[in-house]
């Protein structure tokens, strides 16, 4: 007698009186047995996939075991190792992830035991004894505290403890097992400071490099204003004195110098010329935005960047992609408004702007384009194909 796949398997008694319960689980009726009391692999499924298995059972497929002696049920066998249960998210997924087998998810301690079983018979793992990754519990070696795993990016196979080396501050005793693992495998070494996480300074050659405590700290390029050369990201006011391993390792990698005017609210003066400091929005942007400078380096012009993008338009004047329009020290000159791109006429070639007249504006000039088309008008200002007009 066969039990058809699509009837109910209700009451399921049968066999010895082998209980095989109903087709509930997720997966029932899809051709395999589940319930690990046949040598199922989802403990979910026992008493829930009574088609698949009484079919199997009969087809003499399956041996019958009764539950609470199943060994992923009650884990106790080979030395009294407790391989725990298949409660963890990633159980039955042929790869043991029990911390104490080596495996890499500490919530799998003890919930991963069909798996784990498997692999230690198969002689793939050995078991450690070790439940010092389990509950937060801390890791030592060497008298090196690793901490535990309750970093977000724990157990993913790289160690982001910044004390080994590691790119995230916030990982500082919190990637036990990776870091634990690479030290031991000889790819990461204990530096022992923590003044990268701790907030200590980190101080070379009489320069404060300060802490880490920059958002963008630990990205590999230095974002501390008063810095320059190719190891700068993107020079941040907020990040003076706050990306301090970046920048330390930049300067003493040579890829960085210290300008001392940069953030320190000081003038940058170069062949006589005040370029102020970078107190604009938009300074340290790689464009010169200062309105007295013409040329290929500018971007654009903004009255209230006058005398504060001095790093961008100072750099600029250095390479010669900027040139400085009239008297350096005057301001009367050079204070032009252009405003923004916002008008629907912006960026067509043609100067929009009713304050300006000449070959270079529109012929029927708007009201509504006042201040709102700044790129066109600009540039034709630069060309001297309109003039200002206020």
């Amino acid at each position: 007698m066969t039990f058809a796949p699509q009837e109910s398997a209700d009451a399921g008694v049968t066999d010895g009186e082998i209980d095989f319960g109903d087709d509930s689980g997720n997966w029932a009726n899809d051709g395999e047995c589940d319930d690990p009391r046949f040598g199922g692999a989802l403990t979910s499924h026992e008493l829930a996939d009574a088609t698949d298995c009484r079919n199997a059972y009969e087809a003499g497929e399956v041996t019958y075991t009764p539950a609470g002696e199943a060994d992923t049920q009650t884990g106790a066998t080979d030395g009294e190792i407790d391989f725990g249960d298949d409660s963890g998210s990633f159980a039955n997924d042929g790869e043991c992830d029990d911390p104490r087998f080596g495996g890499a998810l500490t919530s799998h301690e003890l919930a991963d035991a069909t798996d784990c079983q498997a692999a230690y018979e198969a002689g793939d793992v050995t078991y450690s004894g070790e439940t010092g990754t389990d509950a937060g519990g801390e890791i030592s070696i060497d008298d090196i505290d690793f901490g535990d795993d309750s970093g977000t990016w724990a157990n993913d196979g790289e160690c982001d403890d910044p004390r080994f080396g590691g790119s995230l501050t916030s990982h500082e005793l919190a990637d036990a097992t990776d870091c634990r693992n690479a030290y031991e495998a000889g790819e990461v070494t204990f530096n022992g400071e923590t003044g990268a996480a701790g907030g200590d300074p980190i101080v070379i050659d009489g320069i404060d490099f300060g802490d880490d405590s920059g958002t963008y700290s630990l990205d590999d390029e230095c974002d501390d204003p008063r810095f320059t050369g190719s190891g700068v990201g993107v020079a941040l006011d907020d990040h003076l004195m706050a990306d301090a391993t970046d920048c330390s390792t930049a300067y003493e990698d040579g890829t960085v110098t210290l300008d001392e005017n940069q953030g320190s609210g000081e003038s940058i003066v170069v062949d006589d010329i005040d370029f102020g400091d970078d107190s604009g929005n938009w300074a340290n942007d790689g464009e010169c935005d200062d309105p007295r400078f013409t040329g290929s380096g500018v971007g654009v012009a903004l009255d209230d960047h006058l005398m504060a993008d001095a790093t961008d338009c100072s750099t600029a004047y250095e390479d010669g992609t900027v040139t400085l329009e009239g008297d350096a020290g005057s301001d009367e000159d050079f204070r032009i408004n252009f405003g923004d791109d916002s008008s629907a006429s912006a960026n067509d070639g043609v100067c929009d702007d009713p304050r300006f007249q000449g070959r270079g504006g529109a012929s029927e000039l708007q009201n509504a384009n006042r201040m709102a088309d700044a790129t066109d008008c600009r540039a034709a200002y630069d060309a001297g194909t309109v003039t200002y007009n206020p």
